[in-house]
């Protein structure tokens, strides 16, 4: 039986994770986003980092445009559109 982990634990695993995402599989962002849920940590802007579908880490950036950044998914072909957010100083 495997021990469980601390919280602290699971952050430290998840940021170790999301340093090398381009070489992941599905199946482990599939296991990451579970352990991320158990422990309620949430991802943030990470979730952006892989297609929230398919969970592949293959995204591709189509366009900018008004603020907004159009994003597509090499394996599945959906689109996502995120707000650019500006810094006003």
């Amino acid at each position: 039986m495997k021990t469980p982990f601390t919280k602290e634990q699971a952050k430290e695993k998840i940021e170790e994770f999301f340093r090398d995402i381009k070489s992941k599989k599905k199946e482990d962002i599939k296991k990451l986003k579970r352990l991320a849920s158990h422990y309620k940590i949430k991802l943030k802007d990470k979730k952006k980092k892989f297609c929230k579908y398919c969970f592949s880490p293959k995204l591709k950036v189509k366009k900018i445009k008004k603020n907004m950044n159009i994003v597509k998914c090499e394996e599945c072909g959906r689109s996502y559109r995120w707000k650019i957010k500006t810094k006003i100083s």
